[in-house]
């Protein structure tokens, strides 16, 4: 595989990378390098990618992978997970304010969560990965997995509830 066919096949899902990676280290440095990272090992594995069926997943699981490894290790301290993919659509001044509070605190909510739940509610919710995908992803049971997301939304919800007695139901 030369270097042109290998680009043509990760172009599609290298955005994906790095927002998983974002998501993760919240630190876009961090994910820059955590995405470079993951492509190097593809390259490096560029002759056996063809005995992949799903190329994408296997990309997505090694970001996983290493995001968590970054985690762990001493630079951790230093890192956040914070949710800001909001588009805006030039609201009142008044709603901005107000969805970017409520953003931040559900980036707060969600980074209080176990990291498994941040990883599946970032594939589904954010990435809007399939089911199927993400347990090959994570290497979990689809129900499984929707169990952990509903109760995860639920968390998330009852705490917005608390915080802010929004009427959500």
């Amino acid at each position: 595989m030369n270097q042109v066919v290998f680009i043509e096949l990760i172009n599609p899902f290298k955005d994906k990378v790095f927002r998983l990676a974002k998501r993760l280290l919240t630190s876009t440095e961090e994910a820059e390098d955590a995405t470079q990272e993951v492509m190097v090992k593809l390259w490096n594995k560029k002759d056996n990618l063809d005995t992949y069926n799903n190329i994408e997943a296997v990309a997505m699981t090694m970001t996983k992978n290493y995001c968590l490894d970054q985690l762990k290790s001493k630079r951790a301290d230093n890192l956040k997970i914070v949710h800001n993919n909001f588009t805006d659509r030039q609201p009142q001044l008044d709603k901005k304010l107000e969805d970017a509070d409520s953003l931040e605190w559900v980036g707060k909510i969600i980074g209080q969560l176990p990291e498994q739940l941040q990883i599946l509610i970032q594939l589904r919710d954010v990435e809007q990965y399939e089911f199927e995908e993400i347990a090959k992803i994570v290497n979990m049971n689809e129900t499984a997995i929707r169990v952990a997301l509903s109760r995860a939304r639920k968390k998330i919800r009852e705490s917005m509830i608390n915080t802010h007695s929004y009427g959500i139901k």
